[in-house]
């Protein structure tokens, strides 16, 4: 254990024995923590630490018909529609309580990502947001109350931090690492490693525990975009494969569909005709039927069975609340949240905070 890292532990346990600071300022200070760890490492630089809270589940833009780009893609006409209902803008105290979404899900984080600046945690136990800052990468977890953190001067290791107590746990990884993302429950971390002689993806339980699993390059062939995804069911990572056309490098290469492999033992289980890439577990409907991915032009609604598209969408980046209910943020910097169906009509829009209209926003089932 380093000094400085004893310097703070020691702290933190005379605060508590003294009765200085309540328990809910301990996930204050952990959020907090990198940030004064790392100004000593860098006081000749003098740069402050980047905030980075990042999104688990990708931010949500516009899910509405569109006429297709392409003719072998069929879309409905759009036909207008009445204005949905709006609910009420939250007040200026709105970290004070978790800020409810249509669909009964809520916002666990929002920050900055053209530059630095604060960014807001949930903290699920006490219900309220923290003020995260001083890691280059913070994810909330879906549920529960942890959140893994990012430094670049831990390249090889993520932080576990637990907003109930405000203690952080350092796990070594491994090396050329892609950001976490968590399993929709919660219990897990996965991982690509993009190592040249060992791609392939690791997942990390909450208590430390690691595997590591090397799959073969040119059996599952993958070029562009090649991070593993969780599967819905947080059973499964999720990899592209690559359709057989020539390369253009201004185009996405075309994909045959995605194979998934055993979170448990590595092995491959099934593959999916599926033309792109879903953007994480949230892609894929509840029951299984369709998924939303990033097609070689669009994104595409996909059925997952037979690989057909129902419709061309504006974005791969939706979260499903449901077999026929989609959450997404509207684009044009415009500052709400729509509960949407699978025409895109919208049925309900839910205002932003003022101080998130500028953020990226993740969001989580309640």
């Amino acid at each position: 254990m380093t000094r400085p890292v004893e310097d703070v532990l020691r702290a933190a346990v005379h605060d508590l024995a003294d009765g200085v600071r309540p328990a809910p300022d301990l996930a204050v200070r952990a959020l907090g923590r990198g940030r004064r760890l790392r100004r000593r490492r860098r006081a000749t630089a003098g740069v402050a630490a980047l905030v980075a809270v990042v999104a688990v589940a990708l931010p949500f833009v516009l899910l509405r018909p569109q006429l297709a780009a392409h003719p072998a893609t069929p879309d409905p006409t759009a036909t207008a529609t009445p204005a949905p209902p709006v609910r009420p803008m939250p007040g200026p105290d709105w970290t004070a309580k978790p800020l409810a979404l249509p669909g009964d899900w809520v916002v666990v984080a929002g920050t900055f990502t053209a530059a630095p600046g604060r960014g807001f945690v949930l903290d699920r136990a006490r219900g309220r947001y923290l003020t995260a800052e001083g890691y280059d990468g913070v994810f909330p977890a879906p549920v529960g109350s942890l959140s893994a953190v990012t430094d670049e001067d831990r390249p090889r290791e993520v932080g576990l931090v637990d907003l109930a107590d405000g203690t952080t746990r350092w796990y070594e990884v491994g090396r050329a690492l892609s950001p976490p993302e968590w399993s929709p429950d919660g219990r897990r971390l996965l991982f690509t490693t993009h190592r040249l002689d060992h791609f392939g993806f690791i997942v990390l339980e909450t208590d430390g525990t690691k595997r590591a699993f090397r799959v073969d390059e040119k059996r599952y062939f993958c070029t562009d975009y090649c991070d593993f995804t969780w599967s819905r069911d947080g059973t499964e990572a999720v990899l592209p494969q690559t359709g057989r056309s020539s390369h253009d490098e201004s185009l996405r290469d075309l994909r045959a569909g995605v194979r998934l492999f055993s979170a448990d033992d590595g092995r491959p289980t099934r593959f999916v005709p599926v033309p792109g890439d879903p953007a994480g577990p949230w892609a894929w409907s509840p029951d299984g039927k369709l998924v939303v991915v990033q097609g070689q032009h669009d994104p595409l609604l996909v059925e997952t069975g037979t690989g057909r598209v129902v419709r061309t969408l504006p974005t791969a980046e939706v979260v499903w609340i449901s077999d026929d209910r989609l959450l997404y943020r509207r684009p044009n910097g415009a500052g709400d949240v729509v509960l949407a169906d699978l025409t895109g009509r919208e049925l309900v829009r839910q205002p932003l905070p003022k101080d998130l209209v500028d953020r990226e926003i993740t969001v989580a089932p309640r």
